[in-house]
């Protein structure tokens, strides 16, 4: 009985959590990460990213949004996210 109450205890403080103060839990390379995936998420077709695939199955590579001069340029990897956006993407309600 005792361990049921914990956890809806748990549970009831989870959900107190606001989305502002979990962003204030992550890290500054989970951040980066998180960015890395909305940028992915928001570049229409699939090849954003060197390492994604094609729907074929093959590696992306040159082929890639990432790759190609001009044009769409996702955030891919850690070292393109800035600390400017790491503030910025905190900073969202």
């Amino acid at each position: 009985m005792r361990g049921i109450k914990f956890g809806i205890v748990l549970v009831a403080m989870l959900m107190a959590v606001s989305p502002a103060d979990a962003k204030k839990v992550m890290s500054d390379e989970q951040i980066k990460q998180a960015i890395i995936q909305e940028s992915i998420d928001s570049y229409y077709g699939n090849c954003p990213c060197p390492y994604n695939t094609t729907s074929n199955g093959r590696s992306c590579g040159r082929r890639s949004a990432y790759s190609r001069p001009g044009g769409e340029s996702p955030l891919c990897y850690a070292s393109g996210v800035t600390k400017e956006m790491v503030r910025d993407f905190k900073a969202r309600p």
